[in-house]
């Protein structure tokens, strides 16, 4: 489904039937103690670019809220988890490198 921002994200949530106006982001919300999501963090958010990118099944994406200034509005940063490694993940967008092997031509050797 398409966010607020336009961009297709398999974690938003958007509920229209008959009237009704319930969005929210299912990633955020699956945290203990669940993120509050906001429309606007939709912007910014890495998640739709990584999962473009990777579509490992055994990557886990782990969100945090954060301001990179006191006075900037709040952000959306994605840590990685590989279940199958049990590693963290440097580079969501790539992968582990285990799961599926990384081309020569990306590791600039």
């Amino acid at each position: 489904m398409k966010n607020p921002a336009g961009v297709e994200c398999a974690f938003f949530f958007g509920d229209y039937y008959r009237g009704r106006d319930r969005e929210e982001c299912r990633l955020l919300s699956s945290t203990s103690p669940p993120l509050p999501w906001q429309p606007r963090l939709c912007d910014s958010c890495p998640v739709p670019g990584i999962l473009r990118a990777n579509s490992c099944e055994h990557m886990q994406l782990r969100p945090r809220l954060t301001r990179p200034f006191p006075f900037l509005p709040q952000q959306v940063r994605v840590g990685a988890y590989c279940k199958k490694t049990g590693s963290d993940v440097e580079e969501p967008h790539i992968g582990c490198g285990e799961c599926h092997q990384i081309p020569e031509i990306f590791l600039g050797e």
